[in-house]
């Protein structure tokens, strides 16, 4: 197996959309793509691994041109070193395990035999050896979720693409299967492109995001750049974060969907984006007196959602926020929804950066 870097410029037109992405991967690296439903996550996958037709934009693997639209080279997906991870698995049901992770060697060319040892040693090493006759229609979800895997690596591929791989597994086995895939992404040597929609599972399996919206980049980084600063209303909440918009002067930052925070001393001028986690501000069902938050407003309960151990309230003001609070707390200010409150959130629990 070589260690390739990834660098794909994909335009992608399909009706109406269009998909205009730029993406970089290097050897060992995986990028986890995020965004809501229809932003082009699989639009791209599918371009990468061959199987959706560039309108413009390349894909290379270092100095191997996979795809160019400008020149018309073309490798087709069943020639291209890529393994490819489907969100329903895409087993093939007439075929044993060990047959269906054989399929990767032998497209790659490996006699019948070869391809079975390859197999074999991949279902030794992630645990399968003992179903290796079965036929996938006797696999739970998990098992289902590491064949498909098997398959993926079994033909030594230098880019490993990864569609949802984790979505049809159980809250309990996608754990389990979800440390099991950290391990063997971080000893697969070529580049890993990881298709999610689910934030917590990117940020453990990635080294880096990015985020599609309506075909485009919005933001690229660590998972702690993103989760820390985050570019769009879909990216914060996505990280479980109020974002709002406004002008910073030397004070603070007047908003765009009104009111102020007092800011002292953040450094930013002209038009900014502030960040604000929900358990970091505070609500009282009176006034509040003399504090050591610098921002208080009024607003009013439009939901309450039991979120595990805690409550998330849904407030309308200026600004509107989310707030999190235990279900002890929302007991003893005997809170409901369309009731006044009063917010308040601390200068320093801020996060404003330029937009």
């Amino acid at each position: 197996m070589s260690s390739r870097g990834l660098d794909a410029r994909v335009e992608v037109r399909r009706g109406g959309f269009v998909l205009d992405a730029a993406v970089r991967a290097a050897p060992g690296e995986v990028l986890a793509v995020l965004g809501p439903n229809g932003s082009g996550k699989s639009t791209l996958l599918g371009a990468v691994a061959g199987l959706v037709p560039l309108a413009g934009g390349s894909i290379r693997l270092d100095d191997v041109v996979l795809d160019d639209a400008s020149t018309g080279a073309f490798v087709e997906a069943a020639h291209r070193p890529v393994g490819f991870v489907f969100q329903d698995y895409r087993l093939f049901p007439h075929l044993s395990v060990l047959d269906n992770v054989a399929f990767s060697p032998r497209v790659r060319g490996r006699s019948r035999a070869e391809a079975r040892a390859v197999a074999a040693g991949w279902l030794e090493r992630l645990g399968l050896a003992d179903l290796s006759r079965r036929r996938p229609h006797l696999l739970s979800g998990g098992q289902a979720q590491r064949v498909a895997l098997g398959r993926a690596l079994a033909g030594s591929p230098d880019l490993l693409l990864l569609d949802e791989p984790l979505s049809a597994l159980d809250a309990r086995t996608r754990l389990d299967v979800q440390a099991e895939l950290r391990t063997h992404l971080a000893e697969f040597g070529g580049p890993s492109l990881l298709v999610t929609h689910d934030p917590l599972e990117a940020l453990v399996l990635a080294d880096r995001l990015v985020v599609l919206e309506g075909g485009r980049v919005v933001q690229e980084g660590s998972p702690a750049e993103v989760a820390r600063r985050p570019a769009t209303e879909y990216v914060a909440r996505l990280v479980g974060l109020n974002l709002y918009a406004g002008t910073a002067d030397a004070d603070g930052v007047a908003l765009e969907g009104g009111g102020r925070f007092v800011v002292p001393d953040h450094g930013e001028r002209g038009e900014v984006l502030v960040a604000l986690r929900p358990s970091a501000v505070t609500v009282s069902a009176q006034p509040p007196g003399p504090s050591s938050a610098r921002n208080t407003w009024a607003a009013t309960i439009s939901g309450l959602t039991l979120l595990t151990d805690r409550v998330r309230l849904d407030l309308d003001g200026e600004p509107s926020c989310l707030v999190d609070i235990t279900p002890a707390a929302v007991a003893d200010l005997g809170l409901s929804a369309g009731q006044r409150v009063w917010l308040s959130a601390k200068a320093v629990d801020l996060e404003v950066y330029a937009r």
